[in-house]
């Protein structure tokens, strides 16, 4: 079985409004999967479900080839973006009471809690009351409660808020690491760069519905446009740019008479970029000839206009 979990067609309502609507996703085993979409999308509806929080009206859900069952529930990690310590507890009697709950024996859960802490290096927060804690301190708490029982699937919902940039990339290199050692991972966030830098899938959801799923890699090369950025060394720059207006569709151009250097981009005809180069390489220096491949914050903003635009 390849993937760690499959819906099929989930659907759910609350009253009148639908939250999702027949909503079927396939999560590779090992890979880190980005869910998107703007607020109200159905996002934390979903994964409610995954963990049995709330329970769909129609359609199934898998996991790891299995239909989902309340004893999975120990194989899933989840760091909901709403934290939840009881404020008034010292941070390690709370932790190896959460860890414990999550059927760890009270040895175990001592010796992983020492491990994570001296990893974290939060060693001496132990006897600290969670109130005395910062948002970001209290977080690192949390992702450890979350990830302490090493389950097979662990669900990120914006596991970065109130970290400062150097703790979001601590967190970031756990997450990797831990994807690295076996586990699935499901990552819901609004930061489209950590979407870049951490997910391999992506499934984009927009008024209930599934818009928009794949390997992040397949779907930007498919929302691409042949726009290249140009670099050309020149002499006579505002006569070729002249030249090239009449011939191609020029979006934006400069040109440094001093540098003799002349940049644009341009958008060409399907298949067109190698003769393009041969054109430019008979009348100036090439110095950068680079295809533009869209942003995943460009694509979730262009597909939800789209489908906006064709409601």
């Amino acid at each position: 079985m390849n993937n760690i979990l499959v819906t099929e067609e989930v659907t759910k309502r609350f009253g009148k409004h639908i939250a999702l609507n027949k909503v079927s996703l396939e999560i590779p085993k090992n890979s880190i999967y980005g869910l998107l979409g703007p607020n109200g999308a159905g996002k934390t509806t979903l994964i409610r479900i995954i963990n049995q929080i709330t329970f769909p009206d129609s359609g199934k859900v898998f996991f790891d080839g299995e239909l989902l069952k309340p004893q999975h529930i120990a194989m899933i990690g989840y760091l909901p973006e709403e934290r939840g310590l009881y404020k008034s507890m010292k941070v390690g009697e709370q932790a190896l009471y959460l860890a414990q709950l999550k059927g760890l024996s009270k040895a175990e859960a001592k010796k992983r809690l020492k491990f994570w802490f001296e990893r974290l290096e939060i060693g001496d927060w132990w006897n600290k009351k969670v109130q005395e804690l910062s948002k970001g301190m209290a977080q690192k708490i949390q992702f450890i409660v979350t990830v302490l029982h090493e389950p097979k699937l662990l669900i990120f919902d914006e596991p970065f808020s109130g970290f400062d940039p150097i703790n979001a990339n601590i967190i970031k290199d756990e997450i990797l690491r831990l994807k690295e050692n076996g586990t699935s991972i499901i990552f819901s966030t609004h930061r489209m760069e950590s979407v870049e830098e951490l997910c391999e899938y992506i499934a984009l959801l927009h008024e209930s519905e599934k818009i928009l799923d794949g390997r992040l890699s397949d779907i930007k090369k498919a929302y691409k446009r042949n726009i290249f950025k140009v670099g050309l060394e020149v002499e006579n720059g505002d006569e070729l740019l002249k030249e090239l207006m009449e011939k191609f569709d020029i979006a934006t151009s400069t040109y440094d008479l001093k540098e003799r250097q002349l940049d644009f981009t341009v958008q060409l005809p399907s298949n067109d970029s190698g003769e393009m180069l041969s054109y430019l390489s008979n009348r100036a220096n090439v110095n950068l000839y680079l295809e533009t491949i869209p942003s995943a914050n460009e694509i979730f903003i262009q597909t939800v206009k789209n489908k906006g635009i064709h409601e």
